[in-house]
């Protein structure tokens, strides 16, 4: 590759030995990343100086209350395994839904009309399922609607 053939915005050509046109690598990469690291310590740091988190009450292991709730996102696949009597069968239900993907070898969801309609399907039983795991177990499955 002839490098004299690069020229730059104002048509003269480069001089590669340039003294002000360093490399990036390591010069100017390895300063600004260390800036950008130090800056987000101090930054993490002065917010915890500034607004630091409050302890709360003391914990009791023997008052546990009834209803414990996972995290947001797990909330579905809780309310299968609290839902489905037999846990086994929750776990293979869970298990298979990771093949329900691959039946069809196109990826245009046009062409693979079984997959859209079982998504759409998925994506409604999720969020009933997802709403349901916030209510009590004879109304999680209904919500409390019938």
């Amino acid at each position: 590759m002839d490098l004299e053939k690069f020229t730059d915005p104002n048509n003269k050509k480069t001089d590669l030995n340039d003294p002000y046109r360093e490399p990036a690598w390591p010069n100017d990469i390895l300063y600004i990343f260390l800036v950008v690291i130090l800056d987000t310590i101090a930054c993490n740091v002065g917010l915890v100086v500034l607004e630091p988190l409050m302890i709360g009450e003391p914990v009791d292991p023997f008052a546990t209350p009834l209803e414990i709730l996972p995290e947001w996102h797990f909330f579905p696949v809780f309310q299968v395994f609290r839902a489905v009597p037999n846990k086994l069968l929750g776990v293979l239900i869970e298990a298979t839904l990771p093949f329900l993907e691959n039946v069809n070898k196109f990826q245009n969801p046009f062409r693979r009309p079984v997959a859209t309609i079982i998504f759409f399907i998925g994506t409604a039983v999720t969020l009933w399922l997802d709403i349901g795991a916030t209510l009590l177990i004879d109304k999680s499955l209904t919500l409390g609607v019938f």
